[in-house]
This record gives C-alpha cells, structure tokens and sequence, in this order.
C-alpha cells in the first residue's frame, strides 16, 4: 500500500498568524513536522499542501516538498483532497497536522497501519486515556468513545461519558475517558468522497468535522498512543513549546 503523509498548512491563523513559519530553537514550525514526519516508517512520502507562497518557498528551500493548493478550503481535509486527486497511485493518505511540531512519528504509523492491515478500515484517528481533570472538563479538549472494535461512536467537547448518580470530581477515578489526537488516516478514494460532503448539524453544533462522517455513516477506527501531542494554538503555546527543548547545533 503506498502511504502520502500530508500536511495542510495556511498562514492565515485568526488565533496565530504566520505560525508555520515561526521558528522553535532555529526551525520551523512546519519544518519540525515536516522532518518528524519523514521518519514514520509507514509513509512513503511527505507533501506540505498550502495556499501561501511563503510557505511554498520556504519548504522548497529546506528539502521540503510543496504544492500550492486553493485558498477557498474551509478545513484542511478539504486541502488534503485536492493534492490527494492529483495523485492517483497513493492508495491512502494521513492529514498530519501542520501546528504539531513535535508529532512522534510512532504515532503517524499508529494511524497508517489500520488502513493497510485491515480492509474494512476507511478512516482511522488515535485517541489516548485522560489523565488530568483539567482535560476532562475543558471543552478544547476533544472527547471521544468507541465500542470494543474500536469504531468511533462519538466525539464531543462535553465530559462523555456523563456518569449518573457519581459526583464529577470523583469522575476520572471511576471510568475510562479517553482525548481525540486529531491525526487521521483515509483511504484516497473515501477522502474524496468526504471532502464533498455537506456539514451535519451535528458538525455545527459541536464544531468537529469528524461528526460529518459518523453522521453519513463512514466508520472510524480509533488506535490508542500513550504519548502526548503538543499543538502550536496561540502565542503561549508556542512560548510553552520553546521551554521544552534545547536550541540545536
């Protein structure tokens, strides 16, 4: 099966502007994604996928792989769609973050493997176990439950499952909740077929494009990773990002 990791990635942010080109320790935000990627062994090519020349030129000066896409895209699985039809001997595609510098490469095969091992497989994401109550609560944090195949029943930003008659501090200790990791993995054929899909109600509630595929039936396989993710959202996340790691030589 040949694998296309693909990284949407937009200069316009209404949060953090430009962030695919602010520098972590002497790289890149895209940069650092973009060679995270490469190491997965499941991926047998990695494209940025962007509407900005800007981001184009400077993946292209590092060794990158770019292509310029259309700016009228509302998500970036629409992005990952159109560079998806253009290549016609990919058999599936994982839409990599473009705001995850430091995705583990573990986690990207995580989510290409189901796709290859298992026919029945159309989309697969990852999710991992909540361990702070903070999470819990916080609406930014996605939830998600799925049977015991694995399939997603349903994400939310409320606490699922609500526990009746059990205080919610007492929550966490008493059942198993587990975050979204928004990686996701599709066979090429079902990603254009979702791309032209319309919103679902349930998508516009609760702002989560995943909803839109449960709601016209496209089952998604959750794999489980224990490592954490750190997003680049917002100014303080990029300042709480650049206190982890070293300046490199």
């Amino acid at each position: 099966m040949k694998t296309i990791g693909i990284i949407p990635a937009r200069f316009a942010s209404s949060r953090f502007p430009g962030k695919p080109l602010v520098e972590i320790a002497g790289k890149t935000v895209i940069r650092r994604v973009y060679e995270q990627a490469q190491q997965a062994r499941r991926l047998d090519e990695v494209i940025v996928a962007t509407d900005d020349a800007r981001i184009y030129e400077h993946v292209e000066s590092f060794g990158g792989h770019a292509v310029m896409t259309a700016a009228r895209h509302r998500s970036g699985t629409e992005r990952c769609a159109e560079v998806a039809a253009r290549l016609e001997a990919a058999d599936a595609v994982v839409n990599i973050q473009g705001d995850e510098p430091f995705i583990a490469p573990e986690q990207i095969d995580l989510v290409a493997e189901p796709l290859a091992r298992r026919d029945s497989v159309q989309i697969s994401t990852l999710a991992k176990r909540i361990e702070k109550a903070e999470e819990l609560y916080n609406p930014n944090v996605v939830k998600v439950v799925f049977n015991r195949r694995h399939s997603a029943m349903y994400f939310s930003r409320s606490t699922i499952p609500y526990l009746r008659d059990v205080p919610p501090g007492e929550w966490l200790a008493k059942a198993e909740y587990y975050k979204h990791i928004g990686l996701y993995g599709f066979r090429r054929e079902v990603l254009l077929e979702l791309a032209e899909l319309p919103p679902s109600h349930y998508e516009r509630w609760e702002s989560l494009e995943q909803l839109r595929w449960l709601y016209e039936g496209f089952p998604i396989f959750v794999g489980l990773t224990d490592k954490e993710t750190i997003g680049i959202d917002t100014p303080e996340d990029l300042a709480r990002a650049m206190a982890t790691i070293k300046p490199e030589k």
